[in-house]
């Protein structure tokens, strides 16, 4: 594997790193033992701002205070309403040190939701990021009796507010020095008690179809977690991370958070959600882990930028790339590579590669991780032939996050990989779902114990309604959700995911929900990549006005119906995509059609647009 990938250097790591049976422990201890070292940094008015472990304490502590001064006890909850910011991971910490629930609520989430998400949880105290935050919580507290406080992050225009039940951060903090100074003991004998049998963490699913439930996680699910997922490749304390999914999100809380907090890996986060891409070129993160969404856009942003480069540039890219795919081919295949195939391959990084790793930022990686949402096998191949190693693992919310990964030393593409060592994975012998048993398995749904029977059988087995394969190196494949699996009118068994992430790989194509259950050929629902295809439009004078015009255009008609030519061309007539229609409307977070990791909700989006899907069988 070296001949491509230096692999050498990622290797787990069984010791424990960090002692402690509870995030609040384990917590404490860093502080003790890595004081001044820098654990997070946040870029503010264009400059890294760092936090170390000795002053992430403080403010810890301080939050810790200001909440015990509010009358906040054990077993009680909070709720962070916020972007992936620095003081969602301080609130998170103090709450969990008060031996208290945590709850993370999505910051695209609108009134009701946050309505809904208090209630259920019995929230007491609601954290949230600024004034557009805070008017989404004041419009529903009236109906919140358990609510005792809001706490404000940011208090950039709201420092008239006359408002008894908001605080701001700071202010807490205030209160909490001087709570402590009055009991000093309380919050380490608060930490003290805490057991690893406590409920730690609240995440809610996104709620596709029905209400979110809220998944539930014990101090002992957690703590296990983070040191198993060092047991799949271990991160060190010189590790640059990046901390920018929704940290309400089991992947950002679990593989960003608790696991940095674990390794001592730093923690960098991004300015907005929108400057991700000059954020990841700043940091140049050592250990990347992105959802496919973010693999895909860095993927089309190369391809642009090729489109516009001069013909030498694009034969030079085009061979380079080549090169490595060559070698990525052969060294998965097990092959042995010659010395002037390496040769050439130092010249092709010389020549572009190196480039284009610097243009998206991974120039210093160590290795990319996927996981969250499947990939196309060949996006993983056009990563590894840059030269980059990129592992897929494969868990949900209910797992605590990962159960498979692809190793470092035996990457398949198209393969989640074997069951994480630290839980059991099979699949279900009638029906071949995948299943997962291990400490790591939730301990069930807030308030829905019919739902948790559902999900965990009699004999702990979580039922994850992934449909997969496994081969006989014991590495798993999904092949896709069981409900929704499309059996067409000719009794043909389709796999949509399949499709669609093919669809994905195209720079034009944003998502994809492949439709055809029951029908006589399959059709697509296609969003586009709205920065992409305008840019195309641009380029070839293709007039429109507005984003629906846009769609609507023919020649943005032909360049869709190309890309699913392309993809049509790898699979069977039968299985081939015969009709499409593009979304008109541009989507975002806020729209219902998307779940909050930015993907298409099936169910939903094959009902609102009915009317739409039924037209193209006519």
């Amino acid at each position: 594997m070296s001949n491509l990938w230096d692999v050498s250097h990622i290797q787990p790591e069984t010791r424990v790193v960090l002692e402690g049976e509870t995030i609040p422990a384990m917590f404490w201890n860093g502080v003790a033992q890595r004081g001044p070292q820098v654990w997070m940094r946040q870029k503010q008015l264009g400059l890294w701002r760092p936090w170390t472990w000795t002053q992430t304490g403080d403010a810890v502590r301080e939050i810790a205070g200001g909440l015990m001064q509010l009358g906040f006890q054990r077993g009680d909850t909070a709720s962070i309403l916020s972007n992936t910011v620095i003081e969602w991971v301080l609130a998170d910490l103090a709450v969990l040190s008060c031996g208290a629930v945590s709850n993370g609520i999505y910051p695209t989430d609108s009134a009701p939701q946050v309505h809904y998400l208090c209630e259920d949880s019995r929230t007491s105290i609601l954290f949230v990021e600024d004034d557009e935050q805070l008017d989404k919580a004041l419009e529903v507290r009236d109906r919140l009796p358990l609510l005792k406080k809001i706490v404000v992050f940011d208090m950039e225009g709201l420092h008239e507010l006359q408002d008894p039940g908001v605080v701001g951060l700071d202010a807490l903090r205030s209160l909490g020095r001087d709570y402590l100074a009055a009991h000093p003991d309380e919050l380490m004998q608060r930490v003290q008690a805490c057991r690893p049998e406590d409920l730690a963490i609240l995440v809610y699913t996104s709620g596709t179809t029905g209400k979110p439930k809220g998944a539930m996680h014990s101090q002992h699910g957690l703590v296990y977690t983070v040191r198993g997922y060092n047991t799949l490749i271990a991160r060190r304390q010189d590790d640059e991370c990046m901390c920018f999914l929704p940290l309400c999100h089991i992947a950002e809380r679990l593989g960003g958070e608790y696991f940095s907090l674990y390794t001592g890996a730093k923690l960098n986060f991004v300015e907005n959600p929108a400057t991700v891409p000059e954020n990841v070129r700043e940091i140049a993160p050592t250990v990347f882990t992105a959802v496919p969404r973010v693999w895909e856009k860095f993927y089309s942003g190369v391809m642009i930028a090729l489109n516009e480069a001069t013909r030498l540039e694009q034969a030079a890219y085009a061979w380079a790339i080549g090169v490595g795919t060559k070698i990525t081919d052969k060294v998965l295949a097990g092959e042995p590579v010659d010395a002037f195939l390496k040769f050439e391959f130092q010249l092709a990084r010389w020549l572009a590669l190196d480039n284009v790793r610097k243009m998206i930022g991974i120039h210093r990686s160590r290795f990319l991780v996927t996981g969250a949402a499947p990939i196309s096998p060949e996006l993983v191949k056009w990563y590894l032939a840059l030269g980059v190693p990129m592992l897929e693992v494969w868990g949900m919310t209910e797992s605590c996050g990962a159960s498979t990964g692809v190793p470092a030393t035996r990457i398949k593409p198209g393969s989640i990989g074997p069951a994480a060592t630290y839980n059991e994975v099979k699949l279900d012998p009638a029906t071949g779902e995948i299943l997962v048993r291990g400490d790591n398995v939730f301990m069930g749904y807030l308030n829905q114990p019919e739902k948790t029977a559902e999900t965990i059988d009699a004999d702990g087995w979580l039922h994850t309604g992934d449909v997969g394969l496994v081969d006989d190196e014991g590495f798993f494949r999904i092949t896709d959700r069981m409900k929704d699996i499309i059996i067409t009118a000719g009794g043909k068994n389709i796999t949509p995911s399949e499709l669609e992430n093919e669809l994905k790989f195209s720079p034009y194509i944003t998502d994809a929900v492949v439709i055809g259950d029951r029908r006589a050929y399959l059709s697509v629902i296609v969003m586009i990549d709205q920065e992409n295809v305008e840019k195309y439009a641009q380029d070839h004078d293709v007039p429109f006005g507005n984003y629906a015009s846009l769609t609507r255009a023919p020649e943005v008609q032909a360049l869709i119906q190309g890309e699913i030519d392309r993809v049509n061309r790898k699979f069977a007539r039968v299985e081939q995509i015969k009709r499409f229609f593009l979304l008109d409307t541009q989507l975002s977070a806020e729209d219902e059609e998307l779940t909050p990791t930015m993907k298409l909700k099936r169910k939903l989006v094959q009902q609102k647009y009915a009317d739409q899907i039924e037209a193209m069988y006519r």
